[in-house]
């Protein structure tokens, strides 16, 4: 059985490979699982052209209603994330194909070598956070330091607790745009842009993200990534569970030791994701949740919505303090208590928010702890590896989701690095109150307003690149 740790209403996954392993046991052939067990089946040999895996049920919303909405910062990612709400997904199966998909789409912020937060809310019922941060290497003599990766096993328990298909369904569309290839956004090509001359200078980054010449790819080139292709198939193929406890962890940690990421076994079993009560307020009938720390923007993040001041002022306060716990930090909320501190130059992140037809909504933030993470390869994996947290500030993970009695008002998240939390804010201050939100400074807003559940809309900066995916099933946006 699964071993969950629970105090206090907070819930750690220790081992989120038993349900998986059944899973995938029930449907191999014992020959298949014999060779999963012996060999890595990493790299692109492990990759069979032409197999195209459809898992999730071809379901019918209801008449009517609206399947979902779907809002990223990339586009291809935010068009899997909604596929999997027309095949009869819900918002936490469709916000983990879409998280997937962006570790494939858009690697300089989400890769599989990062970690981040989702916010979770349905209906009648208190929304958790889902907290996955990654860990800092403690191995001796790294020269670039790497970070744990944590997303898979944070999304592994999102989809566990709250999702209705397999999660290798939905690691799928992934593993096929790994594959295929896909095409370079312009949100990717704009980082590339921004740390050309550092990436090109590691050979596994430059084979992977160059053109031949001294420039990356741009926008519109095609981008086929065999190796990561190997490594999402070796996990629905063996279970998340073998990246933290397996022989896919030997082949990480080893892999990151020889780009001087200082990983080692113990590292990759320590790497948990936490589960909690959302910090939670209520204003003029409106119900709002926010991240909960340790993804201490969502603290930001309500404070600025119920009081109006300064996000990262209330953040560089808490962080100073030393507090963790999410009994201190609802609290401060409660009390209004902010601050006028200032926090240092803050990672890069995305955003995206996602809604289905019941009412579910889902909101996450991914960071690689730095532009790109290390720069550097886990070798045959393909993976980005992450940036140590122990070299980097913390990101500030902002998301909200407001509720008018049971009826969903809005789901916001954001980016912007120092400014992503007050952007959060403000704009579920204009949620609360039906005004436009607003798109200044740095934050970059990915939000779903609602009028009722069966009557919302997408909204992504209009300053970026991202996209609003939603669809009825009588072909009404």
């Amino acid at each position: 059985m699964e071993k969950r740790q629970v105090a206090h209403r907070q819930h750690q996954i220790s081992t989120p490979d038993a349900t998986q392993a059944r899973r995938v046991s029930s449907r191999l052939p014992g020959s298949l699982l014999a060779s999963v067990a012996s060999g890595l089946l990493l790299g692109a040999c492990s990759w069979i052209p032409g197999v195209h895996f459809v898992g999730i049920s071809e379901t019918t919303a209801p008449a009517g209603g609206s399947i979902g909405t779907v809002v990223a910062d990339e586009p291809q990612a935010a068009l899997v994330g909604h596929d999997v709400l027309a095949r009869g997904g819900n918002a936490a199966d469709a916000a983990t194909a879409t998280a997937l998909a962006l570790g494939v789409t858009l690697p300089s912020r989400a890769s599989f070598g990062g970690g981040g937060a989702c916010l979770v809310s349905r209906p009648g019922e208190v929304a958790q956070s889902i907290t996955f941060q990654t860990r800092a290497g403690t191995s001796k003599g790294a020269d670039r330091p790497a970070a744990t990766p944590a997303s898979f096993r944070g999304l592994y328990l999102m989809q566990l607790h709250y999702g209705t298909v397999d999660f290798n369904d939905l690691i799928a569309p992934a593993l096929n745009l790994a594959s295929t290839g896909i095409t370079v956004s312009r949100t990717l090509a704009a980082d590339l842009a921004a740390v050309r001359p550092a990436l090109l200078a590691d050979d596994g980054a430059r084979a992977i993200f160059g053109r031949g010449d001294a420039s990356t790819l741009v926008a519109g080139d095609s981008l086929a990534q065999p190796r990561l292709a190997g490594f999402l198939e070796r996990i629905r193929v063996a279970g998340v569970g073998d990246l933290y406890n397996g022989a896919l962890a030997d082949v990480y940690v080893t892999a990151a030791q020889k780009a001087g990421g200082g990983l080692n076994d113990d590292d990759m079993r320590q790497t948990l994701p936490l589960q909690t009560e959302a910090l939670t307020t209520r204003q003029g009938g409106v119900d709002a949740s926010f991240l909960a720390p340790p993804a201490d923007g969502g603290l930001g993040a309500a404070v600025r919505y119920t009081t109006g001041a300064s996000a990262q002022g209330t953040v560089a306060a808490w962080r100073a303090s030393g507090n963790t716990s999410l009994a201190a930090a609802q609290a401060a909320l409660n009390s209004g208590r902010s601050g006028g501190g200032s926090l240092p130059p803050l990672p890069a992140s995305t955003s995206f928010v996602v809604t289905d037809h019941a009412g579910m909504a889902v909101a996450c933030v991914l960071s690689d702890n730095n532009l790109f993470g290390t720069g550097r390869i886990a070798g045959s994996t393909g993976v980005v590896l992450g940036a140590s947290p122990a070299r980097t500030p913390q990101p500030l993970l902002s998301a909200a989701v407001l509720r008018d009695q049971r009826n969903l008002r809005a789901v916001i998240a954001a980016s912007g690095q120092n400014e992503a939390a007050d952007a959060v804010g403000d704009a579920a201050r204009a949620a609360a109150h039906e005004t436009p939100i607003p798109h200044e400074g740095a934050g970059r807003i990915n939000a779903i307003l609602c009028h009722g559940n069966d009557s919302c809309r997408g909204s992504t900066d209009p300053r970026a690149a991202g996209l609003a995916a939603g669809t009825t099933n009588d072909n009404r946006n």
